[in-house]
């Protein structure tokens, strides 16, 4: 069974910073995209950074220099560090992962279970 597990929310003042980890773990033979996701409050999922198995990246303009999304490829494990934090970043950030794994090496988005993240003074 594939699983994600995150790592890193919490609360912090504006400004400030936090570093989110999506750590895989199961049987898996490769990892295509992986990124971030999240949901504040009365508010519908967004996608907030992707990063592609080779690298290449993406983000949604409200976080593009501000946030980074790195991975490690031989860790299965992909990062957002989140700098200049504001308020309006609060939310459950959620990874993904776009993985061909399991007993039957078929292909599937798997997701992590969520983090809070809260920027507030």
């Amino acid at each position: 069974q594939v699983q994600l597990v995150e790592s890193g929310g919490g609360l912090v003042q504006p400004g400030g910073s936090l570093r989110l980890s999506c750590a895989t773990s199961g049987r898996i033979f490769s990892i295509y995209d992986m990124g971030w996701y999240r949901q504040a409050p009365g508010k519908q999922r967004e996608l907030v950074a992707i990063i592609a198995s080779g690298g290449s990246t993406n983000y949604v303009d409200s976080v593009k220099g501000r946030f980074t999304i790195s991975r490690d490829n031989a860790k299965n494990t992909v990062y957002l560090q989140m700098n200049s934090l504001k308020p309006e970043d609060t939310a459950v950030y959620y990874c993904y992962a776009d993985i061909v794994g399991g007993p039957v090496r078929k292909r599937n988005v798997y997701w992590g279970q969520g983090t809070q993240v809260t920027v507030s003074s």
